[in-house]
């Protein structure tokens, strides 16, 4: 089969298309013909070398998520047959034109999406409903501050957050991006790089603060994030790129009783991931059938140009996801 292999740590010409061995599926595996898959950041980490994939999963071919129809049905891999359409998370490995997923992590793609579109749902979805649904136990009517909400997670966390009924807050540099998760639900756009974020929540909550904020940013946000939060506020942090050192004023955690959360899906072991699974499968996965829920995708490339893909991304230019395509 063909896969995208990082030659070497460096930048995005280090990247090639190789054949390589085929994976070898277990018993209780598929193994999936991909159509698409998308491109996430760990895949940019891990391409400079930075982010190595968990113990057991080749480090040369990155990619978290796939989409695409099952090729071969292990003996104790449940109900699914050859030819079905599926999507999932992986640790690594996704960029490539065949994948094994154990089948308990692999979700039905739903009848009304192409391949691409499904493709940009594992990573993004999952990540936002296991912060909103399953740590921060978002309720309706509260207030949710979302930090980079042009993203893959941002824009699937603001549509979540409408689905539970929360009010939702987000930040990005750009204004584009703002305009169009205000047209995907966004209740109040927030302009980091011309104002402070601090000061328009203030302005948003008449000073009362927001209960919940998922960080996709990190450590240069961490001390208005704490200023932000109202009394037994809650934060969970998704994403580094701000930086991953804090010095923590432990007196405004005591006063206002805050909780802080992290969270990663790559190095959870198989359980773990096929709890999330489930559950999103049954809350959210029948949302997309009538458009309540919708994958954003802002750009397809072919497999072909994986390392024009990577620069782009690099470009912090797009809002929503970028889904490298196989299917032509």
């Amino acid at each position: 089969m063909k896969a995208v292999v990082i030659t070497q740590k460096g930048d995005p010409s280090v990247l090639d298309l190789r054949e390589v061995a085929d994976p070898s599926p277990g018993q209780g595996d598929l193994l999936v013909r991909v159509r698409a898959s998308s491109l996430n950041r760990a895949d940019l980490l891990q391409r400079k070398g930075m982010y190595p994939a968990p113990a057991g999963t080749r480090q040369d071919i990155p990619g978290l998520e796939f989409a695409g129809f099952v090729e071969w049905v292990g003996p104790r891999a449940g109900t699914y047959s050859i030819g079905d359409r599926v999507m999932g998370l992986l640790p690594g490995e996704g960029h490539a034109e065949l994948v094994v997923t154990p089948a308990s992590l692999a979700l039905e793609v739903p009848e009304n999406l192409t391949f691409e579109e499904a493709a940009a749902i594992p990573e993004a979805f999952l990540t936002a409903h296991d912060a909103l649904s399953m740590q921060l136990d978002l309720r309706a009517e509260e207030k949710l501050l979302i930090h980079a909400v042009g993203s893959g997670v941002g824009t699937a966390a603001l549509q979540l957050a409408k689905v539970i009924g929360a009010y939702s807050l987000g930040t990005s540099t750009s204004e584009r991006k703002l305009q169009k998760a205000t047209a995907l639900g966004l209740d109040f756009g927030i302009n980091s790089g011309s104002s402070s974020f601090e000061a328009m929540v203030e302005q948003a909550t008449e000073g009362r603060g927001i209960e919940a904020i998922l960080d996709l940013v990190g450590a240069s946000y961490w001390n208005a994030n704490l200023r932000c939060l109202a009394p037994r506020g809650r934060m969970i942090i998704v994403g580094l790129v701000g930086g991953d050192r804090v010095e923590v004023d432990l007196g405004v955690v005591l006063r206002k009783r805050l909780r802080f959360m992290g969270t990663v899906l790559r190095s959870r072991n198989l359980e773990e991931k096929a709890e999330l699974t489930r559950s999103f499968s049954e809350s959210s996965l029948p949302l997309f059938e009538n458009e309540t829920l919708v994958p954003v995708i802002d750009s397809v490339f072919p497999i072909e140009e994986i390392s024009q893909a990577h620069a782009y991304m690099e470009q912090n230019r797009n809002f929503g996801k970028i889904v490298l395509s196989f299917d032509h």
